[in-house]
């Protein structure tokens, strides 16, 4: 796609991560043992592939579901995220993603500002879907809250990263 020219490869590469940065960053938020991580990893992956046939998603976040869907780009997208994030603890790791979503909103504003407001939201929708994946502080899948409020924070926390450029 004749977007992805505008950026440089390590711009590419951390915009291909971008929106596994999204969903890593509510997952964090609040773990919910193996099951509730698996889920919202799902949600996560269906929101991105979501981008495909959504009209408002926007040419750049077509253009990244594209190279997710090669085995290339996701190898991509994991190593340019291990590089980052390896060794971390989660709470770093969380502080890391919000600093990394930052700088992917200041490289969309700079080298594509009419696809920043479609790519930002698409981002937000990515984690907010996340979030919404598996309830928190139930027991077996019963009660608990839909969206926790650390994860409620995080989503206000990602909102903001992505407006900070």
């Amino acid at each position: 796609m004749a977007i992805k020219a505008s950026f440089e490869a390590d711009e590419w590469k951390l915009l291909l991560g971008s929106p596994l940065l999204a969903g890593m960053a509510v997952t964090l938020a609040e773990p919910n043992g193996l099951w509730g991580v698996f889920k919202e990893s799902l949600a996560s992956g269906r929101a991105l592939l979501s981008a495909k046939s959504d009209a408002d998603a926007g040419e750049l976040a077509k253009a990244i579901v594209a190279d997710m869907e090669s085995s290339e780009g996701r190898g991509e997208a994991r190593e340019s995220l291990r590089a980052e994030l390896a060794g971390i603890s989660p709470a770093d790791a969380r502080q890391s993603i919000l600093a990394m979503l930052t700088h992917v909103a200041e490289i969309v504003d700079a080298k594509a500002p009419a696809e920043a407001p479609a790519f930002k939201t698409w981002l937000s929708h990515v984690a907010k879907t996340a979030a919404e994946a598996a309830s928190e502080g139930g027991f077996m899948g019963f009660g608990g809250t839909q969206v926790s409020a650390a994860e409620k924070a995080t989503l206000a926390d990602v909102s903001k990263a992505l407006r900070a450029a």
